[in-house]
């Protein structure tokens, strides 16, 4: 049997040499896509909380969503759930206020207040607040606003929001989370 004699020759070894740059190139770029990928992820990334103001010098009460996050959070759905009840905002023209006048009819005494609905595609930008309602300049409305919900609330009056990203993942949020929490 004859032994194949490999000779080495400046073409073989600069052939060899271009193909070797290119595979480590291509490795070099997949790896700087896969870290661009992973950066534009995280500069979009929407985090959501509740947030209650109660100012009772100035006899305010307010209920904002808040968006931490650097990039929007679209709202989903809003639920609530009371006595063992789910409703879905949507029900009550996804107003928060609409509901809470349902379960307590005394909050429709209520005039100094201001609200906003929580329909399907509203998009919180990024470090913005979001005011779902508030009550402001009436001692007597703060009271019986701030009353009503603490009443509710130990009646177990629960709440869940799940909204997305632009790039469509999904997150919840609930009275009882530490945080938003990544659904799919």
């Amino acid at each position: 049997m004859a032994k194949l004699k490999f000779k080495w020759n400046s073409d073989k070894i600069l052939s060899l040499s271009a193909m070797s740059i290119s595979v480590l190139t291509l490795l070099i770029f997949i790896y700087q896509t896969n870290l661009m990928s992973k950066q534009n992820y995280l500069s979009i990334l929407p985090y959501v909380q509740i947030s209650i103001s109660n100012d009772t010098a100035k006899n305010t009460f307010s209920l904002d969503i808040k968006n931490h996050g650097v990039g929007p959070a679209i709202i989903e759905s809003v639920i609530i759930y009371y006595k063992g009840e789910k409703h879905d905002l949507r029900e009550y023209d996804n107003y928060l206020y609409n509901y809470l006048k349902s379960e307590m009819p005394v909050l429709d005494s209520v005039k100094f207040f201001s609200t906003s609905s929580l329909d399907k595609g509203i998009a919180i930008p990024a470090n913005t607040n979001y005011n779902v309602f508030k009550v402001l300049d009436s001692e007597k409305d703060y009271e019986l606003i701030a009353s009503s919900l603490d009443k509710l609330v130990k009646q177990g009056l629960r709440y869940e929001i799940i909204y997305r990203s632009i790039q469509n993942e999904r997150w919840m949020i609930h009275n009882d989370s530490d945080g938003p929490q990544k659904l799919d």
